[in-house]
């Protein structure tokens, strides 16, 4: 197989801040490629909704057929399609009346699922055919034990937000749908310090796991509340946080109540990563310690794992990094940055883009660049799962150096995701996927590629072509979706916030 392998000197290539980028992405012959994109992968989203009741499937074969299409859904598979709807709308691709019809019929059947009553939250897994709550595994019939996730209530609830914004004939609905959905029910007020955190997620009746906490942080019936919160800043479920905030469920100071990475003063953190450089600071009465983490001559707030969506999903509907500008308008360019280094000239795969994807040998699993992740084990890049032992500097020793990689897995939404941020680099990334693999069908790109070995899984994700779409809707149509969402409360109440901060995040010295 011919592999083509990327230019390292397009890492000389300036990383360019989100108003020029995004003039970058819609000029000339780009806006052709990104047309091109944008069609096809629309194509895949339409092929894995149910005609009956307008539920997206969590995924379908590369063929497109109705027979393949996964046989679950969740809140979020839900959410992306009613996003790439309007996306699919805002390009041109649909028109305005099939995407009211469309959106109108996912809403109705929205509105007759079986949720939590007290939280207004949705199951994590449904029938795309019925809409009824799981309660086997389809493919392996092992139980399933109704779970309501706050990362997935979080993209459907932002969502149906986009929704009422993107069509005013739909908003009544949209809206009666996302106010009930209260985000403080996951919100423990107790932990670290006056921000709090959140659950996980609970479930509605005891599943019988060791982990599980008893309670109910509103009062009233008890749930069973997943044993962890999420505690690290840089991930995707801060969309949940925001909505909470926004919606007043939550206190602003919860913006600062997760960790940018933990403190670096004594060895009680040395499971995690390497040891951070830093500084504390002070903002809505909560205390923060500013971390970053070393990597290639930069310092860099990590994600959990190290994945390109914990990072950078959540803006592609919030304009973090203009509200943020010496936060999050510093730290996303340099993670796509470090993205790129490492598939480039660490682990010199030739192509990059390390994010949570099906695996081309089957199942699904996360991939990412393990030293841009809080956790110490995080996420590999390769099949072989092959990591980087840093050491916690006075508190314990790493191991060696690895001295080459295997099979790289690199997944084409990861530089979709990018796209704002690197937008020279991103596009020759995936131009090389589509020529130097056997990666592009009828339904825009498949999931990911082994780029050693070659192979390629023949699946597209709902969840992973919904981001794909939402950074094409922006790019070809002015950020719309963008201006959907941040309008109103989350600028009245967000923007302030991310205004207030100063991240340790710099570019190499």
């Amino acid at each position: 197989m011919h592999r083509r392998s990327l230019l390292t000197a397009a890492l000389a290539t300036p990383l360019l801040g989100a108003a020029t980028a995004q003039s970058a992405q819609a000029g000339g012959g780009s806006r052709r490629v990104l047309r091109r994109y944008a069609a096809a992968t629309w194509r895949s989203m339409a092929a894995m909704v149910d005609p009956a009741t307008g539920l997206a499937a969590d995924d379908i074969a590369d063929d497109l057929s109705p027979a393949s299409r996964g046989a679950q859904t969740s809140p979020t598979n839900i959410g992306a399609y009613l996003w790439s709807t309007v996306a699919a709308r805002d390009t041109g691709i649909i028109d305005r009346g099939e995407a009211c019809r469309r959106l109108a019929q996912t809403l109705g059947t929205l509105r007759r699922l079986d949720r939590h009553e007290q939280s207004g939250q949705f199951y994590n897994w449904y029938s795309p055919t019925t809409g009824e709550v799981l309660t086997t595994w389809p493919a392996s019939g092992d139980v399933v034990k109704p779970f309501l996730s706050t990362v997935d209530n979080g993209w459907l609830a932002m969502a149906l937000l986009l929704t009422a914004r993107a069509e005013p004939r739909l908003a009544r609905t949209a809206d009666a749908l996302r106010t009930p959905m209260d985000f403080g029910f996951y919100h423990d007020a107790a932990e670290n310090g006056p921000g709090g955190q959140l659950r996980g997620g609970f479930w509605d009746e005891d599943p019988h796991e060791d982990a599980a906490v008893v309670g109910n942080y509103r009062g009233g019936k008890p749930v069973w509340y997943t044993g962890h919160h999420y505690g690290a800043f840089n991930t995707e479920p801060r969309m949940a946080s925001y909505l909470g905030i926004a919606a007043g469920q939550i206190p602003a100071a919860h913006y600062f109540g997760t960790q940018r990475t933990f403190s670096n003063e004594n060895c009680d953190y040395d499971w995690t990563e390497t040891r951070p450089e830093g500084f504390w600071a002070e903002h809505e009465g909560q205390r923060v310690f500013e971390g970053a983490l070393p990597y290639r001559g930069k310092l860099i707030v990590p994600t959990w794992g190290g994945s390109m969506f914990e990072a950078l999903m959540v803006p592609l509907f919030v304009p973090e990094e203009t509200w943020g500008r010496r936060s999050w308008g510093v730290n996303h360019p340099l993670y796509v940055q470090g993205q790129i280094e490492h598939g480039l000239d660490e682990a010199r795969y030739g192509y990059w883009g390390f994010s949570p994807s099906n695996d081309p040998a089957g199942g699904y699993r996360e991939y990412g660049v393990d030293q841009l992740g809080l956790d110490g084990a995080g996420y590999t890049s390769d099949e072989e799962r092959t990591t980087v032992d840093q050491a916690f500097a006075g508190c314990r020793a790493g191991g060696a150096v690895p001295t080459g990689y295997g099979d790289g897995v690199v997944t084409p939404h990861a530089s979709f995701l990018a796209l704002r941020y690197a937008p020279d680099a991103a596009l020759r990334n995936l131009a090389n996927l589509e020529t130097d693999f056997d990666c592009w069908a009828d339904g825009g790109f498949l999931d990911a590629v082994a780029v050693r070995s070659g192979r390629v899984s023949r699946r597209h994700l709902a969840l992973d072509q919904g981001m794909v779409m939402a950074a094409l809707g922006n790019a070809l149509a002015g950020d719309s979706l963008r201006k959907y969402v941040s309008d109103g409360a989350f600028a009245r109440t967000l923007k302030p916030l991310m205004r207030q901060e100063v991240f340790a995040s710099r570019a190499a010295a």
